[in-house]
């Protein structure tokens, strides 16, 4: 007998194998499982350890009060930090201090009109910049002359760039309006303020007139002075009280500080003037 023969074919298709399909329900009874046997090996711990519950309380207050703790101590140093910001406030007229020695002056101008202009020649400043065509209502416009070059104040300092700046205008006292150079004395310091944010600016108070002075009175000096102050404050600028320094018991400028030949201001009021500056600084 002849054998059968057993024929494949092979028809050129690939047998297909089973996909895995997402099934939802199956993930639920997953999480459901794990979550009971979770609690179940958490409740037997709680059997084996009669502390359980208490060490589980006590960790919890610990971590609690740690973290009020360093809410405290972040709290504390927000209040030092407002703290030292509240200290380096300015505070004027500035008070008096220990006497600096005369580099400082070296390393600081003085822009003004014709009040002080002998402070070229008295003083100990680095720069004395000014004319007396400068006051204190055109400051923001007049020109003056300077080793850095002809143009406004402003225009001047920002090539100077000194580490300190004083300032001294007001001999318009008797012309102009008060309240008109108070403006523009601000808009002056505002913009050496923004244009020198590293400079420290003073605003010095005019000196008192002496006795009979025939043009202004030391009450018109005292209202430019007061509101000169104020406008400091505004500005966020240091005020001297270099008026104060110069008067006599009597509310006028000592006779000392002033020659009646001359009608000019004596050297004695210079150099009283800047000991007075090297012994209010900030």
């Amino acid at each position: 007998m002849e054998k059968k023969r057993t024929i494949q074919r092979n028809t050129g298709k690939k047998s297909g194998k089973p996909k895995m399909r997402f099934n939802f329900w199956v993930m639920v009874l997953i999480f459901v499982f794990s979550f009971l046997a979770c609690f179940a090996l958490y409740m037997l711990a709680a059997n084996l350890n009669d502390n359980f519950f208490k060490d589980e309380f006590n960790a919890t207050v610990a971590e609690l009060e740690s973290r009020k703790a360093n809410e405290g101590t972040t709290s504390e140093a927000s209040e030092e930090q407002i703290e030292e910001k509240t200290d380096t406030a300015i505070t004027n007229p500035v008070p008096q201090s220990e006497k600096a020695d005369g580099n400082y002056l070296e390393e600081s101008a003085l822009f003004t009109d014709g009040t002080l202009l002998g402070m070229a020649d008295n003083g100990g400043f680095g720069y004395v910049v000014g004319n007396a065509s400068l006051n204190a209502k055109n400051c923001t416009t007049a020109q003056a002359d300077s080793s850095f070059g002809s143009g406004t104040l402003t225009e001047i300092a920002g090539k100077m760039k000194p580490k300190r700046l004083y300032i001294m205008l007001g001999s318009d006292i008797t012309t102009d309006k008060t309240d008109e150079m108070i403006k523009s004395y601000q808009e002056l310091v505002t913009s050496l303020k923004n244009s020198l944010p590293d400079t420290k600016i003073f605003v010095m108070q005019l000196p008192p007139v002496p006795e009979g002075f025939e043009t202004v009175t030391n009450e018109k000096v005292n209202e430019y002075n007061t509101k000169l102050l104020s406008m400091a404050d505004q500005a966020g600028v240091y005020c001297i009280d270099t008026n104060t320094a110069l008067k006599s018991d009597s509310g006028v400028l000592s006779p000392d500080y002033w020659s009646i030949a001359n009608q000019n201001y004596t050297s004695q009021l210079y150099s009283v003037l800047t000991d007075y500056i090297l012994s209010h600084t900030v």
